[in-house]
């Protein structure tokens, strides 16, 4: 123990402690009960005995059965009736002069079964434990007392339901020098279980601060079991408590206790201890006294620097003032310039528009004057062009009379939707073909009407017809899938042709035909029906009232040098055209055979 007491020393040596240097107060193993009159010298257990272990029954009875919970005694020692008062002084001489094996009168032993412990369920275990852990727990605080003062010196705060209790550090120092410098003090706990609703006094201790042990800078360094009711001091270089089984870190100095000499005098410090003292004091007034002639010299300069500082403030923030200065001339610089160029872009824009306005009144005004003569003109135009309406009407009713009679289409008798075209059957579409030279001829003469009236009807065919007779094409420029020029040109005669590809052919025939029907405004029954389609818009074309207009004489022809196509190709009308100032010379080629004719063109001008 004198090795735990030299390596536990504190900071602070005992003299030194004060009051102002604790901090805080903590309490372990808290105990209500108090302690057992009656010391127990060993174990009142059957198993300690002497000659428990000994008789021969019980070892045969250990031998051939097996062992269970014993009914052991938990304390053979009755305690003294309520009626009974124990002299404990005459006890503690008793105990002191070796008279330990005298026992006080005891009525009847009264043995505890533990059987109930046995086959307890473990919910019935954990009750009773929490019943016996619960009773050692209570609601604890402290005060502190000082001698000759009446109030406590310091009150805590509650600590609800524990064992060992922490309670809130705090400071003294507030109370002055005439408490914080004292070393001795009185703590008392105060403490209630939960049955009870009133505090009580368990602890009252009598500290002296430099008879405290050093136990460590922290509780968990330290691992010597503590009393009971152990007070635990906190002080500001350690922690410490008292040990009734530890001797004292040191010699204890005891004033009370010295000797005093015949004149009534005390010892005191010795003449070194005063000189120190003495040399101390003087090096704390020569401290001061350089602290204060230090002031003096530093305010005094403070005092005559206080211009120049003055003046270096005001040119700092003049520094600032004239930078803050010089940013706001700058932006605004660069706002006029942008100003500037936005009124000279403003300066042109108006210009360009006045200019525009001038312009615009100059040609209001040339209007003007010519509105009046424009509006005279404009009835004359307006019946002018009624009557080049009216002829072109005429003219085209002519030309339909004049194709009709070139190319009659006529009805076959008792055959319902069946016609011949220059004296040559056609079927339509959903009837077969008897003769295929006769039905390709038909189909070139249906392919050459078909391109004169979108010549004369001023109506472009989506699929371009060449009529070469029997051996007439016709050519689909807007189907995707097909590449060559050759997949899109297609035959209208049967013979050394693919079949669907001659079927797709005549509907492309029908197709340009349903064009020209749709703009002169007629509905097309069925589109299979070939020439009934043909004469219905040849009936529709020759139809009027009044006699047929008559041809009007041109300029002589033009002579025009032909194109040349492949070789073996035969021309058709499209490579036979050339303009004029008066009208359009066309020769035409049918059946392989060139002929020229005098045909009425839409604007009413001859054609030859």
């Amino acid at each position: 123990m004198g090795g735990i007491r030299q390596k536990l020393t504190g900071n602070c040596s005992p003299q030194n402690r004060k009051i102002r240097h604790l901090e805080g107060i903590s309490l372990r193993n808290l105990t209500l009960s108090r302690p057992s009159i009656l010391p127990h010298v060993k174990t009142a257990d059957d198993e300690a005995l002497p000659t428990s272990l000994r008789t021969p029954t019980k070892s045969l009875a250990l031998r051939e059965k097996k062992l269970e919970h014993s009914r052991s005694s938990n304390d053979l020692r009755t305690p003294p009736k309520r009626h009974e008062k124990l002299d404990h002084s005459q006890e503690g001489s008793d105990i002191e002069n070796g008279l330990k094996d005298k026992r006080p009168l005891r009525g009847n032993i009264r043995r505890r079964s533990t059987l109930n412990w046995t086959n307890a369920t473990p919910g019935v275990r954990q009750k009773k434990l929490e019943d016996v852990a619960g009773s050692k727990l209570a609601d604890t605080w402290f005060s502190l007392h000082c001698e000759g003062v009446a109030e406590p010196v310091y009150v805590s705060e509650v600590v609800e339901k524990a064992m060992n209790p922490n309670f809130k550090f705090f400071d003294l120092n507030t109370y002055g020098p005439w408490i914080t410098r004292r070393d001795e003090l009185t703590i008392k706990f105060w403490a209630r279980t939960e049955s009870s609703h009133t505090y009580s006094l368990i602890v009252e201790l009598q500290m002296h601060l430099r008879s405290l042990q050093f136990i460590g800078k922290s509780l968990e360094s330290f691992h010597h079991p503590l009393p009971s009711n152990c007070a635990i001091l906190h002080l500001s270089d350690g922690i410490y408590t008292t040990f009734t089984d530890l001797a004292l870190d040191g010699p204890v100095l005891d004033i009370s206790a010295a000797p005093k000499n015949a004149q009534g005098l005390q010892p005191t410090s010795t003449f070194d201890e005063l000189m120190r003292l003495s040399n101390l004091d003087d090096c704390v007034q020569d401290a001061l006294a350089t602290r204060e002639k230090l002031t003096s010299q530093i305010s005094s300069l403070l005092e005559k620097q206080k211009d120049d500082r003055r003046i270096v403030q005001c040119a700092a923030q003049a520094q600032d003032s004239l930078l803050l200065t010089n940013r706001a001339v700058s932006t605004v610089q660069k706002q006029m310039k942008a100003g500037q160029a936005r009124r000279s872009e403003l300066q042109a824009s108006l210009l360009a528009r006045r200019d525009a306005i001038q312009t615009g009144i100059s040609a209001q005004e040339k209007s003007r004057s010519h509105l009046s003569s424009a509006r005279s003109n404009f009835a004359n135009h307006r019946s002018l062009h009624r009557e080049l309406q009216s002829d072109l009407a005429g003219q085209i009713r002519r030309i339909s009379e004049d194709i009709l009679h070139i190319y009659p289409i006529e009805p076959i008798p008792h055959k319902a939707l069946s016609f011949t075209i220059h004296g040559l059957p056609l079927p339509n579409a959903t009837s077969p073909s008897l003769d295929p030279p006769t039905t390709a001829a038909a189909l070139g003469n249906v392919a050459h009407v078909t391109l004169l009236l979108s010549l004369y009807l001023s109506a472009a065919l989506p699929y371009p017809v060449s009529p070469y007779g029997s051996f007439s094409t016709i050519y689909d420029p807007i189907s995707i899938s097909l590449q060559s020029e050759a997949a899109r040109t297609f035959p209208l005669y049967q013979k050394g042709a693919v079949t669907y590809r001659f079927e797709y052919g005549v509907f492309l025939l029908n197709s340009d035909i349903e064009l020209l029907m749709s703009k002169q405004g007629i509905r097309m029954v069925d589109l299979r029906h070939t020439l009934p389609n043909l004469k219905y818009l040849l009936t529709v074309l020759t139809s009027g009232e009044g006699e047929l207009p008559g041809r009007k004489g041109g300029r002589p022809p033009i002579n025009l040098q032909l194109p040349r196509h492949e070789a073996g190709r035969k021309l058709s009308v499209d490579d036979w055209s050339a303009k004029g100032s008066n009208g359009t010379l066309t020769k035409l080629a049918i059946n392989g055979k060139q002929q020229s004719s005098r045909i009425q063109s839409p604007l009413g001008r001859e054609i030859r």
